[in-house]
C-alpha cells in the first residue's frame, strides 16, 4: 500500500513538473513569436526609414505630457509598442526633443510651416509649456508661418497654441481656461472606519504632506500656503497667454454669472464664445483646414492630402538610432534628478540615492567635464537619499567642478535639500520650491487584529525587538521618533543658513513646510537667479572659466545584458505598457485612482530611517 502511495506521490510530482514545464515553453514559444511578428511589421512598414518631406509641414503632434525625462521601460515592451504603433496610457514628450525639432526646423529649407496639434496634449508644468512657448516664438522668426488647429483646447494645450500665428477651432469646439486649483482627498474618517491608526510624527506649520491621513479638510494655514503660490501661479499663466495674443490680462477671470451673460451672447455656442474673448482667430472645419494648409504647401497622396513631416519622424531624422560622437574637448554635464526622491538604485523617472548619486559621480571622474547642472524636477522624498545626492554635490565642488542648480516645475522640499548646496541656484518664475520640513508617517494595524480575532504574544530581548504593526507603538518610542524628525528639521535648517549665507532664525521663519513660488523664493533668498536651464548651464560654464564647450546628458551606463537588448530592439520611443481594464472617465474610477494614488505614494517611500522631506500637495491642477 505504501508502495503505491509512493508511486502515485511521484506520478503526480511528475505530471505537474510536465505541465508546468509545458506551460513554461508554450509561454516564451509565444513571446518569441510575437517578437518575431513585431520585427516582421517594423520591417515592412514604409515609414520605417524616418524622411523629411520637401516643402512640407511639420505636423508638431504632441500626445503625452512634457517632461524633463522620460520613464524608464524595458526594451522588449518599448519595441513592442514601436512594432504595432500603440501608444501607451501615459505618454510623455521630452521637452529638449520639441526644442531641438523647432530649432531644427526654423533653418531647414524643407519645412515651410508647422502645424500645432494638440488634440493628445496632456500639458505639463509652466516652466515646461514656456520652454516650448520659447522656441515656438523664436521658429516664428524664420517668417514661416505656425498654425494651431483644434477641435477643442484645454488650458495647457491653449497656452502653446497661443503662441500660434493663426489659432483655429472646429465649430463644434470650445476652448476652457478655468484657473488652477489645488484639492485634495482627505481620509481620516475612512481610516477611522477602517480602524487603522495613522501615527504622524512631523516639524512645520505648513507641512501639510500629512494632513491627507489626519484631517478630514485642509488647514488653514495650509489654505493660506496655496491661495498664495497658486494666485501667483495663475497671475504668471495669464499675463504669458495674454501677451501672445495681444488681449487684456483680465479677459481670463469671470465670475460664473459673467461667464453666463457672455455665453448667453454667444447664443449659447462655445467656439463663438471663444471668438468673443479673442481667443481664437476664426472657426474652421477640419476640410477647411486642410485646404489651407493645402495652399500653403501642396496636395500630397497621403492621409492628410497635403505635404508632410510628422513630429515623430523629424525627431528620428535630426536624432538618429546611432547619434555621432561627441567631439573632444570640455564639457558642461547636465544631470536630471526628476521624480520622487528614494532610496537605492531607481531608473529614469525617479531618482535614486544610490543612481542619482552614481551619476553625479560619473561626472566628477570625467576629466572632460568641468561643470554640472543638476536640473531638478521634485517634489522631495527620502531624506537619506536625498543627503547621499547632496553628499555628491559636494564632492563636484571640492574636484574643483562647480554645481549649478536648474529648478524646473518642482524643487520642494528633498527638491530643495539636494539643491541647495550648489554654487549657484536658478529657478523659473513659476517653480514650487522651499517646503523646509520634515515628517514620518506609519500606520499601525492593533484595532483591526482585535477586530477580526487576531491576536499576537512572544517574547524578545529588548524593547525594541519585534516590534509589529499588529501590535501599535509605545508612547515613549513615539517620543524617540518625534526627536528624530526635530533633529533631521534643525539639519535641514542649518545646511539651508550654511549654503545660503543666512541666520538659522531667519530660515526657521520662511521654512516651516512653506511652500514658495520662484519668484517669492528669489526675494526671500532661497534662489539666486530666475532663469532657464540654459542660464544654469551659461552660468556653469562660467564659474569653471570655460567658454568653448559642449553639453551634454550624464544618463546611466547600461548593463551588457541592457545594451544587448536595446541593439536586438533599435531605438525605438521608451514606453511604458500598462493594463487598462477600467473606463477612465468614470467618476468611482477618479475617485479610486486617487485614493490609492496617494497609499501608493506613502507605500513606495522606502527611507531606512522613514524620515521624509516630501511636499504631497505641491501640485497644479487645472481640472483637463
Amino acid at each position: 500500500m505504501a508502495e503505491k502511495s509512493k508511486s502515485w506521490t511521484k506520478a503526480l510530482f511528475v505530471g505537474l513538473w510536465t505541465a508546468l514545464n509545458f506551460c513554461r515553453k508554450l509561454f516564451f514559444n509565444v513571446v518569441f513569436l510575437v517578437i518575431i511578428i513585431g520585427i516582421i511589421a517594423v520591417a515592412s512598414r514604409e515609414e520605417s526609414v524616418p524622411q523629411v518631406t520637401p516643402g512640407s509641414a511639420l505636423m508638431l503632434t504632441l500626445n503625452g505630457a512634457l517632461v524633463i525625462q522620460k520613464t524608464a521601460v524595458d526594451p522588449v515592451s518599448e519595441f513592442l509598442q514601436e512594432a504595432f504603433d500603440e501608444e501607451p496610457d501615459n505618454p510623455e514628450v521630452l521637452v529638449r526633443d520639441v526644442v531641438k525639432v523647432l530649432e531644427n526646423a526654423k533653418a531647414d529649407n524643407r519645412i515651410k510651416a508647422v502645424v500645432l496639434n494638440l488634440q493628445g496634449f496632456q500639458g505639463g508644468g509652466l516652466d515646461k509649456l514656456r520652454t516650448v512657448a520659447r522656441a515656438i516664438d523664436d521658429f516664428k522668426t524664420s517668417e514661416k508661418p505656425v498654425i494651431a488647429v483644434g477641435d477643442y483646447y484645454t488650458q495647457a494645450q491653449y497656452y502653446l497654441a497661443a503662441h500660434a500665428d493663426k489659432v483655429y477651432l472646429n465649430p463644434i469646439g470650445g476652448v476652457s481656461i478655468d484657473g488652477y486649483a489645488n484639492y485634495g482627498m482627505y481620509l481620516k474618517r475612512a481610516l477611522e472606519k477602517l480602524k487603522v491608526n495613522m501615527h504622524i510624527f512631523r516639524v512645520g506649520t505648513f507641512k501639510s504632506a500629512v494632513e491627507p491621513y489626519i484631517r478630514e479638510d485642509m488647514s488653514d494655514a495650509a489654505k493660506e500656503m496655496n491661495e498664495r503660490w497658486l494666485n501667483q501661479y495663475w497671475q504668471q499663466y495669464k499675463a504669458d497667454v495674454a501677451a501672445a495674443r495681444g488681449v487684456d490680462i483680465n479677459n481670463f477671470d469671470e465670475t460664473l454669472q459673467e461667464m453666463l451673460d457672455n455665453f448667453e451672447q454667444a447664443g449659447g455656442n462655445s467656439a463663438q464664445y471663444a471668438i468673443q474673448k479673442g481667443w481664437v482667430d476664426e472657426v474652421k472645419t477640419r476640410e477647411e483646414i486642410r485646404q489651407e494648409i493645402i495652399a500653403l504647401v501642396g496636395k500630397d497622396d497621403n492621409r492628410a492630402g497635403f505635404k508632410l513631416t510628422s513630429y515623430r519622424n523629424y525627431n528620428r531624422v535630426i536624432n538618429p538610432p546611432m547619434p555621432m560622437a561627441m567631439r573632444q574637448g570640455d564639457k558642461i554635464a547636465v544631470v536630471v534628478a526628476k521624480g520622487t526622491i528614494m532610496d537605492g538604485e531607481q531608473r529614469a523617472g525617479n531618482i535614486g540615492g544610490n543612481s542619482t548619486a552614481e551619476l553625479l559621480r560619473q561626472a566628477r571622474l570625467d576629466d572632460q567635464v568641468k561643470a554640472v547642472v543638476l536640473q531638478v524636477d521634485s517634489p522631495g522624498g527620502s531624506a537619506s537619499a536625498s543627503e547621499i545626492i547632496r553628499q555628491e554635490v559636494l564632492n563636484l565642488r571640492s574636484a574643483g567642478k562647480p554645481v549649478v542648480a536648474s529648478m524646473n516645475t518642482y524643487a520642494a522640499s528633498g527638491g530643495y535639500w539636494i539643491s541647495a548646496s550648489a554654487d549657484k541656484i536658478f529657478a523659473s518664475p513659476s517653480t514650487i520650491t522651499g517646503s523646509i520640513g520634515v515628517f514620518a508617517a506609519l500606520a499601525t494595524f492593533e484595532d483591526v487584529a482585535d477586530y477580526i480575532g487576531v491576536d499576537t504574544d512572544g517574547v524578545a530581548t529588548t524593547e525594541m525587538a519585534g516590534f509589529s504593526t499588529l501590535r501599535g507603538i509605545d508612547p515613549m518610542y513615539k517620543q524617540i521618533i518625534q526627536r528624530s524628525i526635530e533633529s533631521k528639521y534643525s539639519e535641514f535648517l542649518t545646511l539651508v543658513a550654511s549654503e545660503r549665507g543666512m541666520d538659522v532664525s531667519a530660515v526657521d521663519e520662511i521654512a516651516q513646510g512653506r511652500v514658495w513660488i520662484g519668484t517669492d523664493a528669489l526675494d526671500i533668498g532661497l534662489v539666486d537667479e530666475l532663469g532657464t536651464l540654459e542660464n544654469a548651464v551659461t552660468a556653469a560654464a562660467e564659474l569653471a572659466g570655460v567658454n568653448d564647450y559642449d553639453t551634454v546628458y550624464v544618463t546611466r551606463k547600461l548593463s551588457e545584458k541592457e545594451l544587448f537588448w536595446k541593439e536586438f530592439f533599435g531605438q525605438a520611443v521608451i514606453y511604458g505598457l500598462k493594463l487598462n481594464l477600467i473606463d477612465s472617465n468614470n467618476v468611482l474610477t477618479g475617485l479610486v485612482r486617487e485614493t490609492m494614488a496617494q497609499v501608493d505614494l506613502i507605500s513606495s517611500l522606502n527611507d531606512p530611517q522613514n524620515i521624509y522631506t516630501l511636499c504631497v500637495r505641491c501640485r497644479v491642477m487645472d481640472n483637463h
